[in-house]
């Protein structure tokens, strides 16, 4: 800053030219520089994440597995589940499919210890509610995630495992 004396003698404060701040095209080249190197840093992100896959394909599969269990009180039929761990893929008898996505590994055990492996099992829904029991693993590289249903009240229910 500097002081000015005018004709008068009193003295008046000023700025010296062109340091008053920043111009406008400055500021343009700043937000430029700025959203260029935003651009480039979400371009790097994931577009998925693998944790959110896994829990969207559980809560599907959990909610194909109590639709088919409400199916079967419904209707006072039985409904059966049909899983298959080599393809990746749960068949609700005349309801939904779902593939699971190729990240993902599924194993089955059905009822009572059933056979466990990479072949088709099934669980059956009762029309009073229960079912033959079972239980779906999932496997995400190290997370892993358990589907179990309860034989006598037909419940589902899922957790991860350590």
């Amino acid at each position: 800053m500097t002081w000015r004396i005018d004709e008068t003698g009193s003295k008046s404060a000023s700025a010296p030219r062109g340091e008053d701040g920043f111009t406008l095209l400055e500021m343009i080249i700043v937000l430029a520089v700025i959203a260029l190197m935003t651009g480039i840093f979400v371009g790097r992100l994931p577009t998925r994440s693998h944790g959110l896959q896994t829990r969207a394909v559980v809560a599907s599969m959990v909610e194909a597995l109590r639709g088919a269990r409400g199916r079967a009180m419904g209707t006072n039929r039985p409904v059966t589940v049909a899983i298959n761990g080599a393809s990746g893929r749960l068949v609700v008898e005349g309801g939904p499919s779902i593939q699971l996505p190729p990240t993902l590994a599924m194993t089955a055990a059905a009822g009572q210890g059933g056979e466990v492996g990479q072949k088709l099992t099934g669980i059956r829904f009762a029309s009073d509610g229960s079912s033959s029991g079972g239980r779906i693993v999932l496997a995400d590289g190290t997370r892993r995630t358990r589907i179990a249903v309860d034989w006598l009240t037909g419940r589902v229910t899922a957790a991860d495992v350590p």
